[in-house]
């Protein structure tokens, strides 16, 4: 976990540890790659298969159904074949409790919903690494231990974790 007040710059260290943002000075190396060193292109591939991003506000595109924002994830890295994609999202859903959601628009769910679709999008290409900014900032407090409970499971199955938080509890 990153933990600090706000402003202190956590989301910003995400931003240079997931090749979103580049750094003006230093070096960045994730897994001896040097992140500075690759073309936006490059990160974008890059990112697409090593990491699973959950971002603070969700970041769903409103105009795909929940299962569409998962695949759409699928169809930009290539990874996963044509032919499964779908029966991956479901059972991504399925993994998060939103099995029964998959043909709804993201604004139709709750915040707590959205978040779920956000972490099974983030999972679609089995990224090595989840990172999430602030995923519990905007939750109440059921539904914020329901998704840490639902982090604590994704860990388990050997996905590393890291998380941006300004709450100490998290």
């Amino acid at each position: 976990a990153i933990i600090g007040k706000s402003g202190s710059g956590k989301s910003t260290l995400l931003n240079l540890l997931t090749g979103i943002d580049q750094a003006t000075a230093g070096t960045v190396l994730i897994s001896g790659q040097s992140l500075g060193q690759s073309s936006e292109n490059e990160l974008a591939r890059w990112r697409g298969k090593n990491v699973g991003i959950v971002f603070q506000f969700f970041q769903l595109m409103p105009t795909l159904t929940v299962l569409e924002n998962i695949v759409f994830a699928m169809d930009l890295v290539g990874i996963v074949p044509t032919g499964q994609r779908e029966s991956k999202a479901r059972n991504l859903l399925d993994q998060v409790g939103l099995a029964d959601q998959a043909d709804k628009l993201p604004q139709t769910l709750s915040s707590g919903q959205q978040q779920r679709v956000a972490i099974a999008r983030a999972l679609a290409n089995d990224p090595p690494l989840l990172v999430a900014d602030e995923p519990t900032g905007n939750l109440d407090s059921q539904t914020t231990e329901s998704i840490l409970t639902l982090f604590e499971s994704i860990n388990a199955q050997g996905v590393t974790l890291l998380i941006v938080t300004h709450d100490e509890d998290v």
